[in-house]
């Protein structure tokens, strides 16, 4: 077995600053109190002298409009549970080791990806899409994996005849419970493998059988059985802004965020979305919720982000949003198209879904709407408006088998009749027909017609018919294209 083990160092922060500009200076602090001191900072704030462990009201001379956030313990939570359903499209086996620390068994997914090498970097960039600085380390235990990246040591172990070796340099500040590593920097103890030369039953007495216990699992002399993660029911997901946003532009840095994760999030689970509920959250107003139904499904990132832009576009922000958040209640199955077979038609498919869903949410979901075939003869009967995708297909049987025009007129047009001929413009020549059609005594609106395809002087192809009543007239129903 083979473990990486990850850590993101600066999550508490960073759960904050992903959701704004890079240009934005930004504290974190342990509260939001007046004798507070800042725990974290980013670059920004860096680059204007603030520095962890300075009191917030010293930060804020430095720069006036530093932003200065308090720690949110049940976010940090959410965040790891977010980043564990987004590494699990790379190995199922997938625990949560700490506040800021996942392990992962990745031997099984060696072959899948092609060599380790690949699977880091895969790794890695899904992790920088999801906005996080990370540590990562490869170790044959998980503990020993811990323990490099808490060191920030990028180990790749592979190897269990190595760990011993390996582990000597590691500082005794990457063990689990800080009170043993603290007990060992009072006796001059700063390494692993300082500690592992000392004698083990006077250690045992002294710090307890747990740190002896925790270095045999490290080696692998002990079993480490991990609880796997269990990806959620549903997703529902929302990212805090570090201060009032009134410019949709910052919303879509935190939209970007967000899409990543529910795409990594449909990959573990191999479906796709098939709609969408944006929540724009207003300090002490009311949400305002965007849903956007999707013509096919989909999990691609760009593709939401540019439908969240869209309707982003032509939505008037009356408050200022705090928060964003995003919840996909309604999923399928996401299938695979051969590439050998039909690839022209599933991308021309494909395009043409993607096209109607940026302009439901450039124009409202009312605006974009779709046809449904009916069981009836009749062509002014035979459809109806329906929202888009829920259409069902006529059966053959209503068809028969008959060329009909895409194009109807709203009311069919009465049409001259010279010596029996048919006049549009001149006259019509008949060049299929006649479809009969006698139907609609049951809603007293009967249809009783010879339909023909004709021809006028302009070589325009017409659909008319003619009614089979004495005196019968003629009428121009519909145009072909």
């Amino acid at each position: 077995m083979l473990w990486l083990a990850i850590r993101v160092p600066r999550l508490a922060l960073e759960i904050h600053s992903r959701a704004y500009p890079e240009s934005l200076p930004l504290a974190l602090a342990e509260h939001a109190g007046a004798n507070a001191t800042v725990l974290l900072c980013n670059a920004a704030a860096h680059d204007c002298g603030v520095r962890p462990g300075m009191s917030i009201a010293s930060a804020s001379a430095l720069r006036g409009n530093l932003c200065v956030v308090g720690r949110d313990l049940p976010a940090e939570r959410c965040a790891v549970e977010r980043i564990a359903a987004s590494l699990l499209s790379f190995t199922p086996q997938v625990s949560l080791a700490g506040p800021a620390e996942l392990v992962l068994e990745i031997g099984a997914s060696l072959v899948l990806f092609r060599g380790i090498g690949r699977l880091r970097r895969a790794i890695a960039g899904n992790l920088g899409k999801l906005g996080y600085s990370f540590r990562m380390a490869c170790a044959p235990t998980p503990q020993a994996a811990l323990w490099f990246a808490r060191a920030g040591i990028t180990a790749c172990i592979t190897r269990a005849d190595e760990l011993p070796a390996s582990l000597k340099g590691v500082p005794v500040t990457v063990l689990d419970s800080p009170e043993p590593a603290a007990a060992l920097q009072r006796f001059g103890i700063k390494s692993i493998g300082d500690c592992a030369a000392l004698p083990r039953a006077g250690l045992a007495r002294r710090l307890g059988q747990h740190l002896l216990d925790e270095i045999d699992r490290a080696l692998g002399l002990l079993p480490d059985p991990r609880p796997t993660y269990a990806l959620p029911d549903h997703f529902d997901s929302r990212l805090s802004l570090p201060a009032p946003a009134t410019q949709t532009g910052i919303l879509l840095i935190a939209g970007k965020r967000l899409c990543i994760e529910l795409c990594s999030y449909l990959s573990a689970s191999s479906q796709g979305a098939q709609q969408l509920h944006w929540t724009l959250h207003h300090e002490r107003r009311n949400t305002t919720r965007l849903v956007m139904d999707l013509a096919s499904i989909s999990r691609d990132a760009d593709h939401l982000l540019v439908l969240l832009r869209e309707r982003l576009a032509s939505t008037t922000l009356e408050h200022p949003v705090i928060a964003l958040g995003l919840a996909c209640t309604r999923r399928q199955p996401l299938s695979f198209a051969t590439r050998a077979l039909l690839q022209e038609q599933v991308s021309q498919s494909a395009a043409a879904d993607r096209l109607l869903d940026r302009l439901r949410a450039r124009l409202g979901p009312a605006a974009i709407k779709g046809l449904e075939q009916q069981m009836d003869h009749r062509p002014e009967h035979a459809w109806r408006v329906c929202s888009l995708g829920t259409g069902r297909k006529t059966p053959a049987a209503m068809s028969n088998g008959v060329r009909r025009p895409l194009w109807l007129l709203e009311k069919p047009g009465m049409l001259q009749e010279r010596q029996s001929v048919p006049w549009h413009e001149g006259p019509l020549t008949l060049i299929a027909g006649p479809e009969r059609i006698e139907c609609g005594w049951w809603d007293r609106q009967p249809a009783i017609r010879d339909y023909f395809i004709a021809r006028d002087a302009r070589n325009a192809v017409l659909w008319i018919y003619r009614e089979r009543i004495p005196g019968g007239r003629w009428f121009l129903h519909g145009y072909f294209s």
